[in-house]
């Protein structure tokens, strides 16, 4: 149902799952761990899930924040629960009080999860290809430092994500990164498909994540996309032409005190 990184898992006060899809009660195409609420799953069965989830990281349902996810590269500051309604726009979050979890809805994207201990600081991102090229990582680093957290003392754990032989991409793609960010033109290689490539964007974030100085920075190695057991992806869905998709969580919490 959920993996831990070894890297957080060591840290006081914190704890985390990267949740499989595995364990839960939905059924179709969201068998069975689905915690999307932007699916078109049956909300009780979505409800139940992201409770069943809550539960394994010691905390209620409510405690549970989910952000309505833009792909963009903006980042929040977490105090208080809210309403699903209420969700903010973003792809980022950063938070100092104890017993909410910060939970990612990912399915290919790159879930990561972030913690300085000492501070009692975590954070939490969705990083697609758009979101780390626009600065989500960076953008959810800083706003863990104005809650007190500094980048050198925080563990940064990239989850399950998309791997590089799974994601193909076309010459507009690899010519936007060329345009903007030339040295990341390292993570893209041929695909064996005319003026297409395949990008490595586990790698990108980690490098990402790196230049911007934290002191940890750790990747699980899991793709979605080939795992199916375990794991939701859009890709795969996509190209069997099926209606929706699934959602994984990733969740991070200071511990209630």
């Amino acid at each position: 149902m959920m993996i831990e990184a070894a890297e957080l898992a060591n840290l006081p006060g914190i704890r985390h799952a990267f949740f499989t899809r595995e364990e839960g009660v939905s059924e179709g195409i969201y068998a069975s761990l689905n915690g999307g609420l932007g699916s078109a799953d049956a909300p009780d069965n979505v409800a139940e899930n992201r409770r069943r989830m809550a539960g394994r990281l010691g905390l209620e349902a409510r405690a549970l924040l989910s952000l309505h996810q833009i792909h963009s590269p903006l980042a929040v500051t977490v105090t208080s629960p809210w309403a699903r309604e209420d969700r903010p726009k973003a792809d980022g979050m950063a938070c100092a009080t104890p017993g909410l979890a910060l939970a990612i809805a990912t399915a290919d994207c790159g879930p990561i999860l972030f913690a300085d201990a000492e501070a009692r600081v975590v954070g939490a991102c969705h990083a697609g290809w758009k979101g780390a090229f626009g600065g989500v990582l960076e953008a959810t680093v800083e706003a863990m430092e104005a809650l007190g957290a500094r980048r050198e003392r925080t563990v940064a754990v990239l989850g399950p994500t998309i791997g590089r032989d799974a994601y193909e991409v076309g010459p507009e793609f690899r010519e936007r990164f060329a345009a903007a960010e030339p040295a990341a033109l390292r993570h893209f290689r041929p695909s064996g498909r005319d003026g297409h490539s395949l990008f490595d964007l586990p790698a990108y974030i980690a490098e990402r994540l790196r230049r911007a100085g934290l002191g940890t920075v750790a990747d699980l190695g899991l793709c979605t996309y080939s795992d199916e057991r375990r794991f939701f992806s859009y890709r795969r869905t996509t190209h069997r032409g099926e209606g929706d998709y699934g959602r994984l969580i990733s969740a991070i919490a200071l511990a209630p005190a």
